[in-house]
């Protein structure tokens, strides 16, 4: 089960009542934070969310507006009393780009292990979360969408288990993937184990234009979170200028990657009020959503 908490729906600069780009994912007893542009610490004291659980901060890219709320963070971890390590994922040049932000919180009571991602790389970022990272394309900054999959365990099935003479104290080793040797007989998981079940799998893209390649990338994700900068389509060449996307575009990309829910977000500050969209995106697809600051969702596994 993962919950979310959209803490900031803007780009480029904040508002009064527009903080910008940052996603909060609470994973067991971790949080994660996806991106965290300047004002991300007042969003989040806002919402209640708290800072001390914040393992990791995983980053789009390091334009301002993604990631000048980092000094913030981390002097309201270190203020929450965090002792453990929090690490930083980022594209290339984030461990320079961290250092500098550092200059003015150089005193932390936990390491901060910063981490470069490229292309492809996959990493276990908690136990049971997997994510995985992708290049886009963004005037020339590196850039990186994300997506963050939760494994499911088969289903133990005990019927069979008491059919084996399988007693109860091995039970949850089988379930847990582990071979087990009983007297003379070797049980393997899959005497027990049902069929593979349906993880979950969370996308998050902002900054850049879409790519082919970001189809198969997000295909069949409980939930896209994607920017939307330009909401109207005939920003177009503006949306190609600048390396972002119109809502259009973001609807298109979650259909063909058979994404089941979509969140726009990543605004321009042109826009004076976002929900004013909120009809045409539901018209383009039934699950799109226009996000706001505050906005929650959980997403739990499904049997099907």
């Amino acid at each position: 089960m993962l919950d979310l908490l959209l803490l900031g729906n803007g780009a480029m600069l904040p508002l009064p009542n527009r903080w910008l780009s940052s996603l909060v994912i609470r994973y067991g007893s971790d949080l994660i934070l996806v991106d965290c542009g300047e004002g991300t610490q007042i969003a989040q004291r806002i919402y209640g969310w708290g800072f001390k659980r914040i393992s990791a901060i995983c980053l789009s890219h390091w334009h301002a507006d993604h990631v000048a709320g980092l000094p913030g963070i981390l002097f309201s971890i270190a203020n929450a009393e965090r002792t453990e390590p929090v690490h930083v994922y980022g594209p290339e040049q984030t461990i320079r780009v961290v250092r500098g932000l550092c200059e003015i919180v150089p005193h932390l009571p936990f390491e901060l292990i910063v981490h470069e991602l490229v292309d492809g790389d996959h990493l276990d970022l908690l136990p049971g979360m997997h994510a995985s990272v992708m290049a886009g394309d963004h005037r020339n900054t590196p850039q990186l969408a994300w997506r963050f999959d939760i494994s499911r365990q088969r289903r133990f099935d005990p019927v069979i288990a008491e059919q084996l003479a399988i007693p109860r104290r091995y039970w949850s080793q089988l379930q847990n993937g582990q071979t087990i040797a009983l007297d003379d007989r070797t049980i393997e998981p899959g005497a027990v184990l049902g069929p593979e079940r349906r993880g979950l799998g969370l996308g998050f893209i902002t900054d850049t234009r879409p790519l082919p390649g970001h189809v198969p990338f997000f295909h069949d994700v409980d939930l896209l979170v994607s920017e939307a900068t330009y909401l109207d389509s005939s920003n177009h060449e503006k949306a190609v200028a600048f390396g972002h996307m119109t809502m259009d575009e973001a609807v298109e990309l979650a259909q063909s990657a058979a994404a089941r829910r979509l969140l726009l977000t990543h605004f321009s500050a042109t826009i004076i009020e976002p929900l004013d969209y909120a009809d045409a995106a539901k018209s383009l697809m039934t699950t799109a959503e226009i996000g706001v600051s505050g906005w929650t969702t959980t997403l739990s596994f499904v049997d099907e």
